[in-house]
């Protein structure tokens, strides 16, 4: 009967106390690293959706002065909105939701140029296009915390 006992021990497998803690701790340790990986291509998709609205923004601003004589006469967001109407404009849903808004639209200089700026829900990054009166455009980032350099950019260059 012991015989027997012994053999059935013997026979049955299975995996250590040890050797489980160890996988244990090795999927911790990969986990450790990918979430922070996982969480910073999230901020990252949240500004790239805002500089898409920006540049689809700077074609309603065009598309805007072209029917209007080639002056920028618009000083709300809601009236790019009415010419694309995919724009998430201020006061619009982006409020409640995780999605980019346009907060500012409006002609400068005498109507021969304007700015556009966007927000970035999640990251509050402004991205910002500006159309000078000579055709110079520039494209401007300011981060949430007022600094002129966004997360990804140089402190020498502001452009995205």
């Amino acid at each position: 009967m012991l015989q027997s006992l012994r053999q059935r021990t013997s026979d049955e497998g299975g995996f250590t106390l040890i050797e489980l803690l160890v996988v244990i701790l090795i999927i911790g340790i990969l986990a450790a690293i990918a979430i922070p990986a996982l969480l910073s291509q999230k901020s990252k998709a949240y500004d790239s959706s805002a500089k898409t609205l920006a540049q689809t923004s700077q074609t309603a601003a065009e598309t805007y002065a072209t029917e209007n004589n080639g002056e920028y006469t618009f000083t709300t967001p809601s009236q790019l909105k009415t010419i694309e109407p995919s724009i998430n404009a201020l006061g619009g849903t982006g409020a409640n939701t995780n999605e980019a808004e346009l907060t500012e639209a409006k002609g400068e200089e005498g109507n021969k140029g304007y700015k556009v700026a966007v927000t970035a829900q999640n990251t509050k990054d402004v991205f910002t296009v500006v159309k000078k009166q000579g055709g110079e455009v520039e494209h401007l980032c300011t981060s949430a915390t007022g600094t002129t350099n966004c997360p990804g950019h140089t402190s020498s260059s502001t452009s995205w």
